[in-house]
């Protein structure tokens, strides 16, 4: 139980925060433990790796704010914490391949 609380308390820091960079130390320092047992701890809790969980939670915000809001694509990632397009562009790629794993990507 207080393992799940540390774990939700992380998530909401990192949504808290998504607009910067974020380093697994200070997710760790957040809830008073080492980087590698939180690591360990949140992918226990979670299925995966808290840089992955980051990864996803910037992307699906990017989705929302792209299909939500008149932002330009530029505004959405500084909004989600990318300030390069080509690293934007990739991640979310990935993410949405792992979502949707019978979908082709354009050639």
């Amino acid at each position: 139980m207080i393992n799940r609380a540390r774990v939700r308390t992380v998530i909401d820091f990192m949504k808290a925060n998504l607009h910067r960079p974020i380093k697994l130390t200070e997710l760790a320092g957040a809830v008073n433990l080492s980087p590698r047992y939180f690591s360990q701890l949140f992918k226990i809790e979670t299925g995966i790796a808290p840089g992955e969980y980051l990864i996803r939670l910037r992307i699906e915000k990017a989705a929302e704010l792209l299909t939500t809001t008149f932002l330009s694509v530029k505004q959405v990632m500084a909004g989600v914490g990318y300030d390069n397009k080509s690293n934007f562009g990739r991640c979310s790629e990935d993410i949405l391949m792992s979502l949707h794993p019978n979908t082709e990507s354009a050639p």
